[in-house]
C-alpha cells in the first residue's frame, strides 16, 4: 500500500507556528510596554524587562553548554547586536510612552528594511523589487507619522513618537544585521542571551546602584509580561526560522498590524486615513521584504 505525500509538511506546519508565535508573543510585549511606560519610566522599564530576560535566558544558555563557533568575530558581532537591541528597546519604550502604540509599532517594524539597507552598504546587490520594497516601507512611516491632532501637544507626541521609532528601527536593524553575521552556528539559546547580558550590566546595575530604579505595584503585571514575551517571541521565530524562513519572517513581522488593531480596540486610539494607509504600506512592505530577503 502507498503512503500518500501531503503537501503540509510537519517544517512548514513548524515555520508557521513559529511565525505566528513571534507575532503575538511582539504584540503582546508592545501593548505591555506602552502600558507599563505610564507607571514607570522607559529605563526602569528597560531594567526589568532585561533582569527578567536574564533570568530566563542564562539556564538555557547553560544548558545549551558552550558553542562551538564562538570567537573573536562572533563574540564581537554578539555585543553589537546586544547592545543594538538594548538601543531599540530604550527608544521603543520612550515611543510607546508619549505616542500611539497604532504609529510606533508599525514604524519599529522596519528594522528589517534597515538590514537590507546595511547589507547593501556592506556590498549586497539590491533588486527593483527590493527597492520598490523599501520606498513603500517609506511612504508607509511618512504617512504613519501624520497627525491631523487639534490639540498641539498631542500632534507634537504623535511627531516625536515617529521620530523615536525611526531611531529604534535603525537601532535593530543594526542588531538584526549584527546577528545575521554571525550565523547560526551558535544556537537560539546564546543568540538571546548578549542583549540580556548588556541591558543588566549596562541599564539595570547602574540604576540598581544609584537607586533610580524603580518599579511600582501597577506597572510590575505589565513589566513581567515584556519581559517574558520578548523572549518568547525572539525563540518561537528562531526555531520557525530553521524550518522556514520566508514564512516564519512574514507572519513575525505582522505584530506591527496586529499591534496597531489592539490599540485602536483596548486603547481606543484613534488613526486618520492616512494614518491607517501607512500602516498598511508598511506592513506590505515589511512582508514583502521579508519573502525577497529569505
Amino acid at each position: 500500500m502507498s503512503r500518500v505525500a501531503w503537501p503540509c509538511t510537519n517544517s512548514g506546519v513548524i515555520a508557521i507556528l513559529g511565525g505566528i508565535g513571534a507575532a503575538l508573543a511582539w504584540t503582546a510585549t508592545t501593548l505591555g510596554a506602552s502600558r507599563a511606560t505610564r507607571h514607570i519610566d522607559s529605563w526602569s522599564l528597560l531594567a526589568t524587562v532585561m533582569t527578567i530576560g536574564l533570568v530566563i535566558s542564562v539556564p538555557a544558555a547553560a544548558v545549551a553548554g558552550t558553542p562551538s563557533g564562538l570567537d573573536r568575530s562572533s563574540v564581537g558581532w554578539l555585543v553589537a547586536a546586544g547592545c543594538a537591541n538594548v538601543a531599540g528597546l530604550l527608544l521603543t519604550y520612550r515611543a510607546l510612552a508619549i505616542g500611539k502604540v497604532g504609529v510606533v509599532a508599525p514604524i519599529t517594524s522596519t528594522e528589517g528594511g534597515v538590514a537590507a539597507v546595511l547589507a547593501v552598504l556592506a556590498g549586497e546587490r539590491l533588486g527593483g523589487t527590493t527597492a520598490a520594497a523599501l520606498v513603500v516601507i517609506g511612504i508607509g512611516v511618512a504617512l504613519a507619522a501624520r497627525t491631523r491632532e487639534a490639540d498641539p501637544v498631542l500632534r507634537r507626541g504623535d511627531l516625536a513618537a515617529a521620530g523615536l521609532g525611526g531611531l529604534a528601527a535603525l537601532a535593530f536593524g543594526v542588531g538584526l544585521y549584527s546577528t545575521a553575521r554571525v550565523g547560526q552556528s551558535l544556537g537560539v539559546a546564546w543568540a538571546t542571551l548578549p542583549p540580556r547580558v548588556v541591558g543588566v550590566l549596562v541599564i539595570a546595575l547602574p540604576l540598581l546602584l544609584t537607586r533610580r530604579w524603580r518599579l511600582t505595584r501597577a506597572a510590575l503585571p505589565f513589566a513581567l509580561l515584556c519581559g517574558v514575551c520578548e523572549v518568547l517571541g525572539f525563540v518561537s521565530y528562531a526555531i520557525g526560522a530553521r524550518h522556514g524562513l520566508a514564512v516564519s519572517a512574514v507572519l513575525a513581522s505582522q505584530f506591527a498590524a496586529l499591534a496597531a488593531v489592539a490599540g485602536y480596540l483596548l486603547f481606543r486610539e484613534r488613526l486618520t486615513r492616512g494614518q491607517w494607509a501607512g500602516v498598511a504600506a508598511i506592513v506590505a512592505g515589511v512582508s514583502l521584504l521579508s519573502v525577497l530577503h529569505a
